[in-house]
């Protein structure tokens, strides 16, 4: 009885386990939450109600146990510009259309197609996000952060970095340095409590005890603090521009646009803004668009594709990759279900969206997470913290986090991909520098991946090109067979075309497809174009050993393919 107790009950070590890889995951998402949401220039609040509903509504629908979703920045940079065109309002039904989006994907079963995705492009992925994680982090050594006008970019926050001898720099390089020790070798003493929940914990007890470091460190409240006063400074100085237009020649407008970045805002004109990270339950709220807007609409439509097609390939490839992690199988369809449902409630409750979250998940898999309840957990304490005790996060020192964040690049990249040269046809090679690349540069996972699938299509039908092979196998006087030996499809149809001459044949061809295949329609016109050839010299060709399936599609095809047709025995039909 105890034994059959101790089976299905008897998991207590392992729920303390998830429940604290869930409030590592918490301490780990606060900080991408809140700088995600001001990438996207909206409040941090509405990236943690995000990263909270996301982060539920995954853990128990999703079809990923393990993986981590919320406010990604991957959907924040995409966001951008309907946000400053239109308002939040077009933001939030956007995030909802793109549920419903990803739902359709979901329930039409598409997310199996993510098992299409080569190794090269999986590798690609994980590399460029690494570096864009970890290439992240270098933004909190800024100081003197400011907002000032370019010709080009418009109003933007800029800083300059920490001097190397500073205070702040070397407080900021202790505590990042301290973290990845304790994540390094804590594991290797007890793995009864994260070690990134420990680094943490020590961390923020070091600064809050330790005068000179508490002067000298950037915590989460600082850093949410002066984002807040910079995004409205940024934007009361963007109206200012928009109205001093009207009355300015093209050739004063970098000028004013300076002037104004370089003027100092009254408090009046900076208004109240709203301190620290508590607040109460998020509300219920329908989006109040202008439906005879087209513009407008039109915005929605195209921002909600970007948004659902970014958070379905970083959802599928970040699954994919915990997957491999823990050898375990995934269901895409249904985190495809569950994370649009998630983004239309969050849609609904006044947040800006997302999808997985990387780094997080690599944090909770490496604190021990692995069921449902590791990301529940994260979710409930994310509400937790900030409705009953937002100052436990905002005194974590972001030096800490920045450690974490560090260890989960570490993690996450593919170092194996860095001793394949040699190994691997270079055109694996290629796809994963390319998709990296893209990755880095322009921060749009769907267009990275889509490239470096674009890639390894091409190279592949290139390859296979290139096997088509025509083999003279007999002949007597009145005819002659040739043996096919690989596919002929649209990128091996010009090779196809070129392996015949109808006019030093005799006056019966047979073509024998034991070892081919045809493929497609571009095949199909391909014979029909070589048939009428002979047929015009008063030739025939007969078609031998096709595949059943190759035999179907011929006859389907009808009167577009001339000559006599045989199957697997030779003898017509």
């Amino acid at each position: 009885m105890f034994k059959l107790i101790y089976r299905k009950y008897g998991q207590g070590i392992r729920w303390k386990d998830e429940i604290l890889a869930g409030a590592t995951v918490t301490l780990a998402m606060i900080p991408e939450a809140v700088a995600f949401a001001f990438v996207a220039g909206v409040d941090p609040l509405l990236g943690l109600y995000a990263s909270f509903f996301l982060g539920l509504i995954t853990a128990i629908f999703g079809g990923r146990p393990g993986m981590i979703s919320g406010a990604a920045g991957a959907t924040a940079v995409a966001t951008i510009s309907v946000i400053l065109l239109w308002g939040l309002e077009y933001l939030f039904a956007a995030v909802i259309l793109a549920g419903v989006i990803q739902i359709l994907v979901g329930l039409f079963k598409m997310g199996r197609f993510i098992r299409l995705l080569p190794h090269s492009v999986m590798l690609g992925f994980v590399n460029g996000l690494a570096i864009v994680i970890g290439w992240a982090q270098f933004n909190q050594f800024k100081t003197n952060e400011r907002v000032v006008y370019d010709a080009k970019e418009g109003f933007m926050q800029i800083g300059d970095w920490m001097s190397l001898g500073s205070m702040p720099a070397l407080s900021m390089a202790g505590l990042i340095i301290g973290t990845m020790l304790i994540c390094h070798f804590l594991p290797k003493f007890t793995r009864a409590i994260p070690a990134p929940l420990v680094a943490i914990v020590l961390g923020t007890l070091v600064v809050a005890f330790t005068p000179a470091l508490k002067v000298n460190s950037k915590t989460v409240a600082s850093v949410v603090e002066t984002q807040r006063e910079l995004q409205r400074e940024k934007s009361v100085k963007i109206e200012k521009f928009k109205t001093a237009q009207e009355s300015l020649l093209i050739t004063e407008l970098d000028a004013k646009g300076e002037e104004i970045a370089a003027s100092t805002l009254t408090k009046e004109e900076m208004g109240e803004i709203r301190q620290g990270l508590k607040a109460d339950l998020p509300t219920f709220h329908i989006p109040e668009i202008a439906w005879s807007n087209m513009d407008g609409l039109s915005a929605i439509f195209f921002l909600a594709l970007a948004i659902a097609s970014i958070g379905l390939v970083e959802s599928l490839m970040t699954l994919s990759l915990i997957d491999e992690l823990t050898e375990t199988r995934g269901s895409s369809n249904r985190e495809c279900v569950a994370l649009g449902g998630a983004n239309v409630v969050t849609g609904l409750f006044g947040g800006i969206g997302g999808c997985a979250m990387i780094g997080q998940s690599m944090v909770n898999i490496n604190s021990g997470g692995r069921g449902r309840l590791s990301g529940i957990a994260a979710a409930v304490i994310l509400l937790g913290f900030i409705l009953f005790a937002p100052g436990a996060i905002e005194m974590i020192p972001i030096g800490c986090l920045i450690g974490v964040m560090f260890m989960v690049v570490i993690a996450t990249f593919a170092w194996s991909s860095l001793r394949m040269v040699g190994k691997v046809p270079k055109t694996d090679l290629w796809v994963i520098f390319a998709v990296s690349v893209i990755t880095v540069i322009s921060h749009n996972l769907a267009l990275a991946v889509g490239i470096g699938i674009i890639i390894s299509a091409l190279a592949y039908c290139w390859e296979r090109s290139q096997e088509l092979v025509l083999e003279l196998f007999e002949e007597d006087e009145k005819s002659r067979t040739y043996k096919v030996r690989g596919p002929i499809f649209f990128g091996s149809i010009q090779q196809f075309k070129d392996l015949f001459n109808p006019a030093e044949d005799p006056d019966n061809v047979y073509l024998n497809f034991r070892r081919s295949k045809v493929c497609d329609h571009s095949a199909i016109e391909a014979i029909h174009g070589i048939s009428e050839k002979y047929r015009a010299l008063g030739k025939k060709l007969h078609l031998v050993n096709l595949d059943p399936s190759c035999s179907h599609i011929l006859t389907k095809a009808g009167d577009l393919v001339e000559g006599e047709f045989y199957g697997k025995v030779s003898g017509g039909h």
